[in-house]
C-alpha cells in the first residue's frame, strides 16, 4: 500500500494539472435572449462557458451587487436610469475600448447617452418601450387606446396587471394625470400614488407583477391586460396576432435603453469585454433582436433584422408614437420622493 501511495504521489507531480473551464458569470432579466442557443453559441466561438442569473427589476439587481454581487458576475445588464446610481457607488468599471472593435457598430444615438458619452461604462444591449398587452377578445382596440382602460374604474377590463417597476408605473400614472413623465413635485407624485391605489382597489386590478408574469397571464387568459415591456408581449402578439394586441396608449410612456456593464470587481472582466464585442457583432446583434423582439441599438445589425419586425410599430414605434415616449431620467437626492410615493403606492 506504501509503494501504491508513492506512485500516486509522483504521478500528481509527473501530470500536467487540468485546469477549471472558463466561466463568464452573466446576471440578466428574465427572456431577455435564447437562454440555451446564445451561451452555447459563444462558447463555441470563445471557448469561456457561460451561467446566467435572473433579475426582474433593476433595484433587485443594485441590491445584489451592494450585496457582494460586484464580485460574483462579470456583466449585468441595466436600464438607462439606472446607470448613475451604479456609476455614484462605484459599482461598475470602465470599459477597455481596446478590447471591443465592434464599438463602431452602434447607432450615434446610442454612443453620446446623457448617462455615459462615449460608453466609457456601457454599451446598448436593447431598447423598447412600455405599453399595454391585451386580449383583443375582452378589449376593444378603440378602448386599449388610452390608459383610461386600467385607470377609470367606469370601464371593465376584465382582471388586469399593472406592472411591478417604480419609474415605469409612476410615469405612466403621472402621463395619464397630465403630468412629466419624471415629475418630482410633491403634490403631482401625490396624485400619481393616489391614482394607483385606487386602481389597485377596483376589483378587476389583481396587483402589481414584473412585466414577464403579467404577459404570461394574458396569454393564458388568466388576465385581459397587463402593462409590459414591448418585446416580450410582441413575441407572444406575434403567435396568436389574432387574440393578442400591444400598443402604447395615446397619452404616452416610457421608452428605454438597456446596456451591458461589467461589475467593478468582475472575476472575468476579460470573458465579459470579449461577451460585449461579440454582441456588438452585426450578425449576434441581430439574432438576438430577431429572438427578443426589441430594437437593435446596431446600425450593422439592421441588414439581418427580420423585414416584418422593422415594420411593427410596436418595436419600432412610428413617429407619432415617438413623439408621446419619455426617457427616464436620473432624479439624483430626489429620487426618495419617487420611492416614497412608489412605496405608499404599493403598500395602501
Amino acid at each position: 500500500m506504501r509503494r501504491l501511495f508513492m506512485v500516486f504521489v509522483l504521478l500528481s507531480f509527473l501530470l500536467p494539472a487540468i485546469a477549471p473551464a472558463e466561466e463568464l458569470k452573466i446576471f440578466i432579466w428574465s427572456e431577455y435572449m435564447d437562454e440555451e442557443a446564445m451561451p452555447a453559441a459563444f462558447e463555441k466561438k470563445t471557448g469561456i462557458k457561460v451561467r446566467l442569473d435572473i433579475y426582474e427589476n433593476n433595484e433587485e439587481m443594485v441590491a445584489k451587487l451592494q450585496a457582494g454581487g460586484m464580485s460574483q458576475y462579470d456583466i449585468i445588464v441595466p436600464s438607462d436610469y439606472i446607470i448613475p446610481v451604479l456609476i455614484n457607488q462605484k459599482l461598475i468599471q470602465p470599459l477597455d475600448h481596446s478590447k471591443l472593435p465592434n464599438l463602431k457598430n452602434l447607432k450615434p444615438l446610442f454612443k453620446e447617452t446623457a448617462y455615459d458619452p462615449g460608453n466609457k461604462l456601457s454599451v446598448a444591449w436593447q431598447w423598447g418601450t412600455v405599453g399595454l398587452m391585451y386580449r383583443k377578445d375582452r378589449i376593444r382596440d378603440e378602448d386599449a387606446k388610452s390608459w383610461s382602460v386600467l385607470f377609470d374604474e367606469k370601464k371593465s377590463p376584465g382582471p388586469f396587471w399593472l406592472i411591478d417597476g417604480v419609474r415605469e408605473m409612476m410615469g405612466i400614472s403621472l402621463l395619464y394625470l397630465g403630468y412629466d413623465f419624471n415629475s418630482v413635485e410633491p403634490a403631482e407624485l401625490k396624485a400619481a400614488a393616489d391614482l394607483l391605489v385606487k386602481t389597485k382597489k377596483m376589483k378587476n386590478c389583481m396587483g402589481f407583477k414584473p412585466g414577464v408574469g403579467g404577459k404570461n397571464d394574458v396569454v393564458a387568459g388568466l388576465a385581459a391586460a397587463a402593462v409590459v415591456y414591448n418585446g416580450d408581449a410582441i413575441q407572444s402578439v406575434t403567435e396568436k396576432p389574432d387574440i393578442l394586441a400591444f400598443t402604447v396608449p395615446k397619452e404616452g410612456s416610457e421608452i428605454w435603453v438597456d446596456f451591458m456593464c461589467i461589475p467593478a470587481k468582475a472575476p472575468n472582466p476579460d470573458a465579459a469585454h470579449k461577451w460585449i464585442n461579440w454582441i456588438l457583432d452585426a450578425k449576434v446583434g441581430a439574432d438576438l433582436s430577431n429572438y427578443n423582439q426589441y430594437a437593435t441599438p446596431n446600425m450593422a445589425s439592421m441588414d439581418y433584422i427580420t423585414p416584418k419586425d422593422i415594420k411593427n410599430p410596436g418595436i419600432y414605434p412610428t413617429p407619432d408614437i415617438m413623439g408621446t415616449l419619455r426617457f427616464t431620467k436620473d432624479l439624483g437626492k430626489k429620487n426618495r420622493l419617487m420611492d416614497e410615493a412608489w412605496t405608499r403606492a404599493k403598500s395602501h
